[in-house]
């Protein structure tokens, strides 16, 4: 289990919202439309923040990681010139794979209630 304190959730969260808005408003990179944040994780020390995403269409997907990556040293320069922080983590983008495991359990999940059903 991986302890998390509560400086830490609230850096993240408010990494997450800032990065978000400026992924929206502005980067102008058309390999990350559709991106949405889905959260940071941020480590003890608040020096590395690992940045969740998911994309609506999966066959962007490397695009998407290619255009966040390449963005990762302007957000940080643009989040120390918004933020009041003493350091503002280096950022890694990783794709977040709980919206598919979510999709596969409510398909089994459905499957399985089509089958319990008498006379389908």
């Amino acid at each position: 289990m991986k302890l998390v304190t509560k400086r830490q959730a609230r850096v993240g969260d408010l990494l997450a919202r800032t990065i978000a808005e400026m992924i929206h408003r502005k980067i102008k990179d058309p390999r990350i439309d559709g991106v949405t944040i889905t959260g940071v994780d941020v480590s003890m020390d608040l020096k590395i923040g690992r940045v969740f995403f998911c994309i609506h269409n999966e066959d962007n997907r490397d695009q998407a990681q290619q255009g966040l990556d390449s963005s990762a040293g302007y957000l940080r320069h643009e989040l120390r010139k918004m933020l009041r922080l003493k350091n503002v983590p280096v950022l890694s983008f990783q794709y977040d794979t709980s919206f598919e495991y979510g999709s596969k359990i409510d398909s089994i999940l459905e499957d399985i209630e089509k089958d319990e059903k008498p006379g389908s």
